[in-house]
């Protein structure tokens, strides 16, 4: 078996590369896979472990997609994008990468033989826009807001087209915000939700952009990648009658996370917050509703359980 995986040396990649290496497969009744092909702009050449192939380069050239798939792929696990305010300050970037890409490694896929391979999808819950309504759940309607969010939508449905159409075995999860990301430049705008995790368990003073009130949808990349993971170890005839589940999330309010933070690291920690809210940041991930992910749920996906335990599997990234 040869898993691909794009944006391997991300966030969300390093961990999940991390994992597979240490697992030998994706869920505990696979197959062990022989070749991990790991793909992006700079994948990490210290990995020593014969499985693992490096392919170096963007998503977006036809060269670097044909080396990546010049052996047969049996899954994609793609998670390579430019995200929100990247995309939103170069509208032909995003085009290229997240939506001109995607569609080239379809058809990439569509040549190949059969079976079809699995082609497992992080997609957003940037889709569903903002505003958002009371509640959102397995009915809402999307309306993307940012570039980012219609790219990923017109992805879903390509994939499942793909899918309808026995060329791909498609599975598509919705990520919410996934913390603790590492203090560096990502282009996202939601880079505050992880900073506070950092800056509070170094003992730091953070000036957080929204209210103490603003409420956002949480995972940790650890809960991330057992949902990857599931998604990708279902069986076909799981996935036929619905191939996109927005994930189970924690809803917190930035107050509730500080207090989780102390309980953790100190009571001292609550004095270091002070609050500068933006108005646009606000409203763009600080006024997330109530989440119903009932088909999520009954499939099997899960969130990180409480923010205590947020707290716990976000600051321990080294562990996956």
């Amino acid at each position: 078996m040869n898993i691909l995986i794009t944006g391997a040396n991300g966030f969300v990649g390093r961990h999940l590369v991390r994992r597979l290496l240490r697992t030998g497969r994706i869920g505990g009744d696979q197959a062990p896979f022989s070749r991990l092909t790991l793909v992006d702009l700079g994948a990490d050449d210290n990995i020593d472990d014969a499985r693992v192939r490096i392919v170096n380069g963007s998503i977006a050239d036809d060269a670097v997609l044909r080396a990546a798939f010049s052996e047969r792929v049996d899954h994609v696990f793609h998670l390579a994008s430019v995200p929100g305010g990247a995309a939103e300050k170069s509208f032909a970037l995003g085009l290229d990468v997240n939506l001109r890409a995607t569609l080239a490694m379809l058809e990439l896929l569509r040549d190949q033989p059969a079976p079809p391979a699995r082609f497992t999808f992080a997609s957003t819950i940037a889709v569903y826009g903002s505003p958002m309504p009371a509640v959102v759940d397995d009915d809402t309607p999307m309306r993307p807001g940012l570039s980012y969010g219609a790219h990923k939508l017109v992805d879903e449905i390509l994939i499942k087209d793909y899918s309808r159409r026995g060329w791909i075995d498609g599975r598509i999860v919705r990520l919410p915000g996934i913390v603790a990301r590492p203090p560096e430049p990502s282009g996202l705008l939601s880079a505050f939700m992880s900073d506070i995790f950092w800056k509070l368990r170094a003992g730091t003073p953070f000036t957080c952009p929204v209210s103490a009130d603003a409420t956002a949808w949480w995972m940790s990349v650890g809960c991330c990648v057992d949902n990857l993971l599931h998604a990708a170890g279902l069986d076909a005839r799981a996935v036929e009658a619905r191939r996109d589940w927005t994930l189970p999330v924690l809803r917190l309010r930035i107050a509730e996370l500080v207090e989780a933070l102390a309980r953790r690291y100190g009571d001292d920690r609550r004095g270091l917050v002070s609050y500068a809210p933006n108005d646009t940041l606000e409203q763009a991930f600080g006024r997330y509703p109530p989440l119903d992910a009932a088909a999520a749920e009954a499939i099997g996906f899960r969130h990180d359980g409480d923010a205590d335990r947020l707290v716990v599997n976000a600051c321990a990234i080294d562990t996956d």
